[in-house]
């Protein structure tokens, strides 16, 4: 390649006359412009690897410019192709484009045409190195334990990138089944500390008198059951990783011994006076807003602030688009080699009630749904039915906490429960039947807010058919 940083122009043109005027046009543009005449010299550049854009007449002396487009297609060489022909035939302009080439210019053009052509092609350039290297690297559709190629998770795997290498403390927040542990593991597994422990504490589930000694140790005799000096995960995890998950429901008292542990990377264990010092990187999670628990005096601010240091938010299923279905064919393969079933995939209502689905419980929600599905079912593509069973029973899977998500008000209740009509009727009150329909359809959508899959579950008929009659609303 040439030493300098213009962009190589190469033009075939066996007519001089007319490739000293394109080079003319050129005169003030920053590209380093070459001129052959033959289809043979042109070859010899082009495999010297000398050559940016190509401008490339199709009636040359010794081949047609179709060859050397042939050519560059066939080795994949990352050259953009002008073609330009006298002919003013669009057929083969049609062929030249369809074979690779970049853009046409139909002889004779002027200078403005000519230079915003190149301009253009060199724009288009860049754009495909910069998609390239974004599918290269952001382009991910597994990253350290995640499944799913959403942009939202590609942010996420984003910042774990930038921040495992660094010592700082991290915050991960996210609803219950988001991955938060995974999420942990993956700064973990990036980390300089990576070939140390990894040391996991979930505070919700550790009884409160317990956690101190779980979190420091206890020394021997420093209580009843204390019979020997062991190892708490301060310990542990020196060199590595300490993980805190559900780090709200750690009582205030410890919170402030965890303070200092924090800010002076030294503790003591139960029941000694003796200070030890460890090299450890903290990652805590919670699936509540942690600033409201502050606001409310249930989380040490000062804390806080010492473990926010870099947050990192999780979405649910329910935002990551076709993740859904990415993360459930790759279930669905675990689940039915474990069980020794016979599914393959799933058909498209089954998709389509994935995707609509609010997934309260998130992945682990998912999980168990289809666990649930492969376990009590055979056959080879497994249906909507088979998820969520019949859309009465699809209805009653939502608890009571996620109904309240979408308020409903008594007397909306009452008016679609109730089979006897408000008032006396007349024959002026009697509506079209698809009319009724579509009216009932758009008032269930209103009462759930929207969720196709839960509208359809209050109907009484699958998700695709409510699809369908919407499509059907809408063509008509």
């Amino acid at each position: 390649m040439n030493d300098k940083d213009q962009h190589i122009v190469l033009l075939v043109e066996d007519e001089v006359h007319l490739a000293l005027l394109y080079e003319a046009y050129l005169q003030d543009e920053p590209y380093d412009f070459k001129h052959v005449g033959t289809g043979k010299d042109a070859l010899a550049i082009i495999d010297s690897g000398d050559v940016d854009v190509l401008i490339l007449d199709i009636n040359l002396p010794d081949m047609n410019g179709l060859e050397i487009l042939e050519y560059i297609n066939n080795n994949a060489l990352p050259i953009s192709v002008i073609v330009i022909t006298a002919h003013g035939s669009i057929k083969t302009a049609v062929t030249a484009m369809r074979n690779g080439a970049s853009d046409f210019l139909l002889k004779p053009f002027d200078p403005e045409r000519f230079i915003y052509t190149i301009r253009n092609t060199f724009e288009h350039q860049e754009l495909n190195r910069i998609v390239t290297t974004y599918r290269e690297v952001f382009d991910r559709h597994e990253y350290e334990g995640f499944i799913g190629s959403s942009l939202i998770m590609q942010a996420v795997y984003k910042t774990i990138d930038s921040a495992a290498p660094s010592s700082a403390s991290v915050f991960i927040t996210g609803e219950s089944g988001t991955g938060k542990e995974v999420c942990a593991e993956a700064i973990h597994a990036r980390s300089n500390q990576n070939g140390n422990s990894f040391v996991a504490l979930n505070c919700a589930s550790i009884p409160k008198d317990l956690m101190e000694s779980e979190i420091f140790a206890p020394v021997k005799g420093a209580f009843t059951g204390a019979a020997s000096d062991r190892d708490g995960a301060a310990t542990l995890a020196d060199g590595g990783t300490l993980f805190l998950d559900e780090i709200c429901e750690m009582e205030q008292a410890l919170q402030a011994k965890l303070l200092r542990f924090v800010q002076t990377s030294t503790f003591q264990r139960v029941g000694s006076s003796r200070t030890e010092k460890v090299d450890v990187r903290f990652i805590c999670a919670t699936n509540k807003d942690v600033w409201k628990e502050v606001e409310a005096g249930r989380f040490r601010e000062d804390l806080y602030f010492r473990l926010h240091v870099i947050p990192i938010s999780l979405p649910p299923l329910r935002n990551r688009e076709d993740d859904i279905l990415e993360i459930a064919e790759i279930f669905l393969q675990q689940y039915t080699q474990e069980e020794g079933k016979q599914f393959t995939s799933f058909d498209n209502n089954a998709r389509e009630a994935l995707l609509h689905h609010p997934w309260p419980g998130n992945v682990r929600e998912l999980q168990n749904t289809l666990r649930n599905a492969v376990v009590l079912n055979d056959g080879v593509l497994i249906t909507e039915s088979m998820l969520f069973g019949h859309p009465q029973d699809y209805y009653k899977k939502f608890s009571k906490d996620s109904r309240a998500a979408y308020p409903v008000s008594a007397e909306t209740i009452a008016t679609l429960a109730s089979d006897e009509p408000s008032r006396t009727m007349s024959a002026r009150d009697i509506e079209p039947l698809w009319y009724v329909e579509q009216r009932h359809i758009n008032m269930a959508l209103e009462v759930c807010a929207g969720n196709v899959a839960r509208a359809a579950a209050m109907l009484e008929i699958g998700a695709s058919t409510l699809y369908r009659k919407l499509k059907e609303m809408e063509e008509n």
